[in-house]
């Protein structure tokens, strides 16, 4: 007799989905929950079609982004003015982001370059140390530009080094240990607002009392509230003059917020009034405060 023939009134044997002491084993009950979830999601997808009004507040969320059309640039009444200080003085240029302070450093770096002397620019962040290597070393050439932080040490003794303001705080030290001099001539201070730093700051602060007069400082931040007390300040520990270019008004590159629903729907975060989105509500209301987003059960506690 065949196999088949054998099997064939025999009762196809229920699935055990329970454990030996009788409960329901962990993989069933994730997948029973899996299921679940993706039958809320499904639900609320279907129940959460954009409507007229959400897609002509997405479409002017999205309008305008994009690369913009190439055109001759023709720089700021604050930025010529912040070159023109750097001749004589040092500088504090406060200014939104996505205003061009950068530019005011590169250019100036561009014309120390020329004349064969040296830059350093400080940053707090190794990301954005190696974000302004990578610009530099492209603009100046890789040969020109070197990079100092904890991670990385690469040609050193190029004339524009990009690193950490630790790094240089360090330099300083090691100038003053050895009676040596910095072998820098301009030293660009980016998000120098981190002086107020509570655990950091004092990293700045050394940065710039230290620094000898002879090299000048371009300090760049988008967030400084104090400007004037900050510049007179410098003025006192280096015997220096400071001049304040303020970029006052808004940020030229606009930013724009938006929420990703669970059902892949883009929703922006503030209505046309500039208040906050109800329709996100329904994603992210929650049961009885313990974090268990609308759609899904609540574990039960083991006895």
């Amino acid at each position: 007799m065949s196999q088949n023939k054998k099997n064939k009134g025999r009762k196809k044997p229920k699935r055990n989905n329970r454990d030996k002491k009788g409960k329901k084993n962990h993989h069933y009950k994730e997948r029973r929950s899996n299921h679940d979830v993706a039958k809320t999601y499904s639900k609320t997808s279907r129940e959460t079609e954009l409507t007229t009004i959400q897609k002509a507040a997405l479409k002017a969320l999205l309008s305008g982004i994009g690369t913009p059309e190439p055109g001759e640039f023709v720089p700021d009444d604050f930025q010529i003015e912040a070159l023109e200080a750097i001749e004589t003085h040092d500088v504090l240029v406060t200014a939104p982001t996505g205003s061009g302070k950068t530019w005011i450093a590169r250019e100036e770096i561009r014309r120390l370059l020329a004349a064969g002397k040296q830059t350093w620019y400080t940053t707090p962040l190794k990301a954005l140390t190696n974000s302004k290597y990578a610009e530099f070393s492209e603009e100046f050439g890789a040969d020109n530009v070197g990079i100092l932080t904890g991670d990385r040490k690469e040609n050193g003794n190029a004339p524009i080094i990009v690193g950490t303001t630790e790094i240089y705080r360090n330099q300083l030290f090691d100038a003053l240990r050895n009676s040596d001099q910095v072998n820098s001539d301009f030293v660009i201070l980016d998000e120098a607002h981190y002086l107020a730093d509570e655990y950091r700051g004092h990293v700045w602060e050394e940065a710039i009392i230290l620094s000898p007069p002879r090299i000048r400082l371009l300090l760049l931040s988008a967030t400084i509230g104090n400007a004037v007390e900050f510049a007179r300040w410098i003025e006192e520990v280096r015997g220096t003059k400071v001049k304040i270019v303020n970029r006052a008004g808004k940020r030229p590159v606009e930013l724009r917020a938006a929420f990703l629903a669970p059902n892949s729907q883009l929703y922006p975060l503030l209505n046309p009034q500039g208040k906050f989105n109800q329709e996100i509500k329904k994603f992210a209301s929650k049961d009885s405060n313990r974090g268990y987003y609308h759609g899904r059960k609540k574990p039960r506690r083991r006895k």
